[in-house]
């Protein structure tokens, strides 16, 4: 039987190019999200192979619409990414939690309930499950003590997949990102890099809301790896890792090196890329290596690689 893919979350950032992936590898793809604005998929996906994608409205807090969706579309692999970032759980506490918390059980649950059909479930958590005064490189064990209601509502994500482990034997595989980057990173509290890129693209200048060291995932790498993992499951990695959270390896860097980067391929910018002096909270470095050994090498662009090639797909799709 051929896979078919559902991709909640499907319409932001990491979900475009997850899809993007799918589609460069053939699969059939179904996207649901609760929005209906195309404008990250068009940047990620060629706009003769949007056809190919099925959109399906909906909302992941409510579990009769996601589970009508798995059935009427015969869903055998999910890679769950649907969540309010952290602006949005800040500012209205209960919808964050509706959609994160609630929202992810449903996967859990529903995904629970075809284990015939579906192998597990891949999701996102998140670098926002450390806080600041986290050991850098941050244990990939994960953190306890979030400094946002959107890693507290990740952290408790992590606790419901380990519960669907210990109680029902669903395996999955989360991959917590850190500072996403790239074509459609247009919102949330670490997106101001990729949109001193696209000011970059048009020859503007651009001050950057944090500064410090972090850790830089390339959007187009991220949703590979949501990909990688979840074929790793359904070739049978679930029973080795369990309900396994790993780090997504990046690239570590300064904001002074990402600024460098940006003037590299936008020269007519040199100067005028500026950041402020605050550091993100949470540590500069994350621990990795779990990810790989649990489903093989995933893709790494290097820093100064992604930025280019960020800043050449904002100027071809000016």
């Amino acid at each position: 039987m051929s896979e078919r893919w559902l991709v909640t979350g499907a319409l932001g950032c990491v979900g475009a190019w997850t899809i993007k992936a799918l589609l460069d590898d053939r699969e059939h793809v179904v996207a649901f999200d609760l929005g209906d604005d195309l404008h990250r998929l068009r940047l990620a996906v060629d706009e003769d192979a949007l056809p190919r994608v099925e959109l399906v409205q909906g909302d992941i807090a409510e579990l009769g619409a996601l589970e009508r969706v798995l059935d009427e579309r015969e869903i055998t692999r999910v890679v769950h990414l649907a969540a309010l970032q952290v602006p949005f759980c800040r500012a209205d506490p209960v919808r964050g939690a509706s959609v994160n918390v609630v929202g992810t059980v449903n996967v859990f649950e529903a995904v629970q309930r075809r284990r015939e059909r579906i192998p597990g479930v891949v999701w996102a958590s998140t670098a926002a499950v450390y806080a600041r005064d986290d050991p850098s490189p941050a244990p990939e064990r994960g953190g306890c003590r979030p400094e946002t209601h959107y890693g507290v509502y990740k952290l408790a994500n992590e606790g419901t997949a380990r519960v669907y482990w210990l109680d029902g034997g669903v395996p999955s595989i989360g991959i917590r990102p850190y500072v996403v980057y790239g074509p459609g990173r247009d919102q949330g509290l670490t997106s101001t890099p990729t949109q001193a890129m696209a000011a970059a693209a048009r020859g503007e200048g651009y001050e950057i809301s944090f500064g410090g060291v972090a850790q830089y995932d390339l959007a187009e790498d991220a949703g590979r790896a949501f990909v990688q993992a979840a074929r790793a499951l359904g070739d049978g990695a679930g029973g080795r890792v369990g309900a396994g959270v790993f780090n997504l390896p990046g690239a570590v860097a300064s904001m002074a090196e990402v600024a460098r980067a940006i003037e590299a391929a936008a020269p007519e910018v040199a100067g005028r890329i500026a950041w402020r002096d605050d550091p993100l909270p949470f540590p500069p470095e994350l621990e990795t290596g779990g990810l790989e050994a649990a489903i093989g090498p995933v893709p790494r662009t290097p820093l100064v690689e992604g930025v280019r090639r960020t800043i050449e797909h904002f100027r071809a799709h000016a």
